[in-house]
């Protein structure tokens, strides 16, 4: 990232613009001088956790003091923003606003619209981006440097491609804490004690995911090695599917691509 780059967050005391500036300041890719936040929520005791950092309550004079831009705030609160962005790099972080919407809306070309998730916090999220045409290769390289500090950037070929992935990447633990909430609910109707549920439920779900990254295998070879197998898990595997898991599944990343704007 350069050296001189002034990095601006709107909306910096949200769950994302925290998690960003925060990560930024904790790896030194910023220096607490060469960042600026402003939160429509004023000056409260959260702002303690700023130590030298620039905080301010009007977006138009974050504007005026940095470089680059970052939207972290509601897809609805765009339409009330009022900042005039001239030529400035903006990284929108918002959901179901297209680039166009967010130009049209910042005044300045140079957009890039990425989708964050939750886990962002544990510098574990994965970070979908898709640029404009006016965006240039060093504004990439500062891109990829800023999201890289909360986790894997990965620059998308199309604008379409981000809205499917605000449906899929961008629900973060949502589906994962739907299958947890479904295996703990029927362990706890087989009547395992409530923490050994927990903790059953959780350690596989983890253990498992972990283990699926180290490998590297296709997670399809694996259900097919497993139901190959013949054991207890098969049967769990093969009543699953037979049951509608899979079609389930597609169905609702189908209902969510529509949310994010895919059909349109």
């Amino acid at each position: 990232m350069s050296q001189d780059a002034v990095i601006g967050i709107i909306g910096g005391q949200g769950w994302m613009g925290r998690a960003l500036g925060m990560a930024l300041l904790e790896q030194n890719l910023v220096s607490p001088e060469r960042l600026v936040i402003s939160s429509r929520s004023g000056r409260g005791e959260a702002y303690r956790d700023w130590a030298d950092v620039r905080c301010v309550e009007d977006n138009c004079e974050l504007v005026a003091l940095v470089d680059v831009i970052v939207l972290s705030v509601r897809p609805e609160d765009l339409a009330g923003l009022d900042i005039k962005a001239d030529d400035k790099l903006v990284v929108s972080l918002l959901a179901m606003a297209s680039l166009e919407e967010v130009t049209s809306r910042v005044g300045s070309r140079r957009v890039v619209r990425a989708m964050p998730n939750a886990a962002a916090e544990i510098r574990r999220a994965y970070f979908p981006w898709f640029a404009s045409p006016q965006v240039n290769d060093a504004d990439k390289r500062l891109v990829q440097v800023l999201l890289a500090s909360c986790g894997t950037p990965r620059e998308l070929p199309t604008e379409s491609d981000l809205d499917y992935l605000t449906a899929l990447s961008g629900a973060g633990p949502a589906y994962p804490a739907l299958l947890a909430q479904s295996m703990l609910e029927h362990a706890r109707g087989m009547g395992l004690p409530d923490e050994i549920a927990r903790e059953a439920v959780m350690q596989t779900l983890v253990g498992g995911s972990l283990l699926l990254e180290k490998l590297g295998t296709e997670p399809g070879d694996m259900v097919e090695r497993l139901i190959a197998y013949d054991g207890t898990t098969a049967k769990g595997l093969k009543t699953m599917k037979e049951e509608g898991l899979v079609r389930a599944i597609h169905r609702g990343l189908d209902a969510a691509h529509r949310a994010a704007g895919g059909s349109q």
